[in-house]
């Protein structure tokens, strides 16, 4: 049974899957009929830090302000237009993500997704307070070639992230006692 919904505002907010994952196709199926939309990424283009910001800014449309660092890309994640998401979701697809494994920033990098998602899938502020939008449905999901799931959660995972291993897929999402 899958424990992971893409087209919901539902944690996990990354998912690492084997490529061509059937459930993962059905999922981005149903939110793109729904309205959302789909962005692809190759990780070829994220195996640096200046890799990631250019690509996520380019890809997702950021503002012209986009400040070229991790927590402006967090901004900018909690912040899309309705362009970029169909005002339903968003979900971003990482091509062969092995690649990454061997990056130092990939858990950086997931922490920061997941910062972003549990921002824009939520209706309230960091104070609590309502947001003058609602919460939208965003998820990333790191396509493996070669899915190894001690492998990958060992790489990735780290305090502030609580990890979730499945038989066909490891969830990261923020860690509440770090985060709220």
């Amino acid at each position: 049974m899958t424990t992971f919904d893409l087209t919901h505002t539902s944690e996990p907010w990354v998912v690492a899957v084997p490529e061509g994952t059937p459930e993962v196709r059905r999922q981005l199926s149903e939110l793109a009929a729904n309205g959302g939309v789909v962005h692809h990424f190759n990780a070829g283009e994220l195996t640096t830090a200046q890799g990631v910001f250019r690509t996520f800014a380019e890809v997702l449309r950021f503002p012209g302000y986009f400040g070229q660092n991790w927590d402006a890309l967090v901004d900018c994640l909690d912040d899309l237009c309705g362009e970029v998401t169909g005002g339903v979701g968003i979900v971003g697809v990482i091509r062969n993500a092995d690649i990454l494994l061997e990056t130092e920033h990939l858990p950086l990098f997931v922490s920061v997704l997941c910062q972003g998602a549990d921002r824009a899938n939520s209706a309230v502020d960091l104070d609590g307070d309502p947001l003058d939008r609602p919460a939208i449905a965003e998820h990333f999901v790191l396509e493996f070639g070669e899915f190894d799931r001690a492998r990958i959660s060992a790489r990735i995972e780290q305090p502030d992230l609580t990890v979730t291993v499945e038989d066909g897929f490891v969830g990261f999402a923020l860690d509440p006692d770090e985060w709220h």
